[in-house]
């Protein structure tokens, strides 16, 4: 079979690879759908995982599929469910692991129904179940920020973790969103899945136009804005540094984005407006959660998904992901795999 792995800096290849066995206590899983994440395109312009860099490196980790085989020793799992993978409880596949989603046919070792496969209902499409794994991040981060229903909140980075975060929020009550970000298609993204107000911080001044939307105030002579809550999902420096000059007294800083330099933090700021600053990473529990919501009818994330195209496409759908501009997920597609599309909504 095909798999997609990293050979080194900005090496990315579709090789031919054996197809996997499994062992008594594994899975098979025919995969349906993967997407294309943020950090893969970063773990192959590194060439890999700085922790397990083990070469070449399988990629893909938010996928979904249907069960194809099961070992001898596997309870509650049987040919033809369909399901999705949690990668971090399946020994990190697609993050430096042995195994990566970006293949028709992945090996889920020591699998377990309700740990590192969960059940997909019917009513909800493998494409749409592939989305499970970077909602459980937004969600992750909604959950750590705690928001009451009537806050002014602001997501700052409208790409797949910040849209979602938009769901998250939504699905909690929340209303008064806005959403941050350079790009106009992303911006129009996040309108579509509920936040009140956009800013293209690249064309209007971003203080003016977040404090028409939420108020401003007066905190020690310096200016501040109304919102209760930042999620900081763009992963720009400049962006937090922002965050903490605006911010009025009390307000809750959650950062779900990956920094990969150390960003100054001007700690007389954080003194005098008492600001609560929180890190969210993975999801310990909110894979069902999102499940549940996915297979809510009145819940639509299909404004998440820009593209959807097959595997035999691998190197085109790649390249649209690299571009910020033009993409915002990638799901790439497995259209051989069995009720690839039952439930489709």
């Amino acid at each position: 079979m095909q798999q997609a792995r990293i050979h080194g800096p900005g090496d990315l290849r579709v090789d031919d690879v054996p197809e996997p066995d499994i062992g008594p206590r594994d899975a098979l899983i025919a995969v349906g759908a993967c997407g294309i994440c943020g950090s893969d395109l970063g773990y192959v312009k590194q060439g890999g995982m700085p922790t397990r860099n083990v070469l070449p490196m399988p990629l893909g980790h938010e996928m979904a599929g249907t069960v194809r085989a099961v070992g001898s020793e596997v309870k509650g799992l049987a040919s033809g469910m369909r399901v999705v993978v949690n990668p971090m409880n399946a020994d990190n596949i697609g993050n430096g692991g042995p195994e990566g989603g970006f293949a028709p046919l992945l090996r889920v070792r020591e699998a377990r129904l309700g740990h590192n496969l969960l059940s997909v209902p019917d009513a909800v499409s493998l494409e749409t179940a592939a989305l499970v794994e970077p909602l459980a991040v937004a969600m992750h981060a909604v959950n750590v920020a705690a928001p009451a229903a009537g806050e002014k909140v602001v997501i700052w980075g409208a790409g797949c973790i910040g849209l979602g975060a938009i769901v998250a929020l939504r699905r909690r009550g929340v209303t008064d969103i806005v959403a941050i970000d350079l790009s106009a298609e992303r911006l129009a993204r996040a309108t579509a899945l509920g936040a009140r107000v956009a800013i293209n911080a690249g064309e209007q001044n971003v203080a003016d136009a977040l404090g028409h939307a939420h108020g401003t105030g007066d905190l020690y002579g310096m200016p501040v804005v109304g919102s209760r809550l930042f999620i900081e999902a763009a992963g720009v420096p400049a962006v937090f540094e922002e965050i903490v000059r605006l911010a009025p007294h009390s307000a809750r800083v959650v950062v779900v984005s990956l920094h990969k330099t150390p960003v100054p933090l001007d700690l007389a700021w954080l003194l005098m407006k008492e600001l609560v600053v929180r890190g969210a990473i993975g999801y310990p529990t909110e894979f069902p959660e999102v499940i549940a919501m996915l297979a809510d009818p009145a819940v639509d994330v299909s404004p998440m998904v820009s593209h959807h195209i097959d595997f035999a496409e691998f190197t085109d759908a790649w390249r649209i992901a690299c571009d910020a501009q033009r993409s915002s997920k990638v799901i790439v597609r497995f259209p051989e795999c069995p009720a690839q599309f039952a439930g489709e909504v």
